[in-house]
């Protein structure tokens, strides 16, 4: 992830140490990690997976359980001699973080525990300016806070993801129906606006971070994730983490294509216009995957047109990045996905008669938002784990 600004004061109270801007250190990291991926595991489960004395996993267990981060539960039995374990899991109510995922017709909104419980709400955004939708999002907020009895104290930050390609800090070129969220800085607004720190990053980027999470990533380390929304992106995750690039904007696949190809690139808003010539008129992408018919005059068309570029992309993430896995993501209904599936060509002879290995392609099944998820956890990926 790209580095935001130092953290604000509100979050002095969830300091490691008064002397430093830290949550969690470099050891302490590793075992809340190891306990994001899998809750309950007993102590002496976890010092069978860390490089440390068991004297040194106790005592950091311990200042963990004494800050109220960790929770010690019911020993799991003795698989040979000796006492049997605690059960360690990441305490549910220490801190909770809200995501807030901008796409081109509606907003995500996530609230987040530590243990990675959550809940989700969406507002329409469709013809409405950047300031009367952050009014929306803020009474939304407010509302779902109310509502899960979360405490505003204990909130630790906001992950802030967006549609589009990141230009320079935490400035962002989005697509056309989000010109006034476009090329400003968004982190000091929406921090101010928020009254929290805020971590801001692409929104193909958050759903690939919740696919990692909760989706392929939880047997699949390394993949490739398709956003198929009003425009077409994605991102990288490799070994489990989100790989973001130099410049933030790894996994931007449209880049690939010229000028002259711009219509026939795999977006969803191409489909939507191609839809409209054959009488069949949606209102959004939302609207698209909810009523989506693969029997609709046109969409067979269309996904012929469009195969030839799709493939490419295709080709050009199994030569290139060489991943154990592509996930068709983003906002693309599931039968639509699955047509691209079936059209998928690669462009690879055999040698010998002998093929190379070649990524899986996956339909994700996750449900809801994932970008607002994935921005959820962006916090606790920053600061904790």
């Amino acid at each position: 992830m790209i580095p935001q600004r130092p953290l604000k004061p509100i979050m002095r109270r969830f300091m490691r140490l008064h002397s430093d801007e830290s949550i969690a250190s470099g050891n302490e990291r590793l075992i809340l990690r190891e306990l994001w991926k899998q809750p309950l595991i007993s102590r002496a489960e976890l010092a069978s997976r860390l490089p440390y004395t068991q004297q040194a996993l106790h005592k950091t267990i311990d200042n963990l359980s004494a800050r109220g981060i960790v929770s010690l539960g019911p020993p799991k039995p003795a698989a040979g001699r000796g006492q049997p374990s605690p059960t360690l899991s990441l305490s549910e109510d220490w801190a909770f973080t809200i995501g807030i995922s901008v796409n081109t017709d509606q907003i995500g909104v996530t609230v987040m525990r530590l243990s990675g419980r959550h809940e989700t709400a969406e507002i329409d955004i469709v013809g409405k300016t950047r300031d009367a939708s952050l009014d929306q999002v803020s009474a939304l907020i407010e509302k779902m806070l109310r509502e899960h009895g979360l405490d505003r104290a204990n909130l630790l930050g906001v992950g802030f993801a967006i549609a589009g390609y990141r230009v320079e800090g935490t400035a962002f070129n989005a697509p056309i129906p989000l010109q006034d969220w476009s090329l400003i800085q968004l982190e000091p607004l929406l921090s101010s606006r928020l009254d929290a720190p805020v971590w801001t990053e692409n929104a193909a980027n958050t759903a690939a971070i919740c696919e990692a999470m909760l989706g392929v990533g939880r047997h699949v380390p390394d993949f490739c994730y398709l956003s198929f929304n009003y425009g077409f992106g994605g991102a990288l995750i490799i070994a489990g983490e989100l790989v973001t690039g130099s410049f933030g904007n790894a996994g931007e696949f449209s880049g690939i294509y010229e000028e002259h190809e711009d219509n026939r690139r795999p977006a969803l808003q191409n489909l939507i216009r191609h839809l409209a010539q054959h009488g069949i008129h949606l209102s959004s992408v939302g609207h698209l995957r909810k009523s989506f018919d693969p029997s609709w005059e046109g969409v067979a068309e269309w996904v012929e047109d469009v195969l030839p570029v799709y493939n490419r992309i295709i080709n050009a993430i199994c030569s290139i990045i060489d991943p154990q896995a592509i996930v068709f993501g983003g906002q693309i209904p599931p039968r639509l996905a699955e047509m691209f599936v079936t059209g998928t060509k690669i462009a690879h002879v055999p040698r010998y008669g002998v093929s190379r290995p070649i990524a899986k392609l996956i339909v994700s099944d996750l449900s809801g938002n994932p970008s607002a998820i994935g921005a959820a956890a962006l916090p606790f990926k920053a600061t904790l784990l």
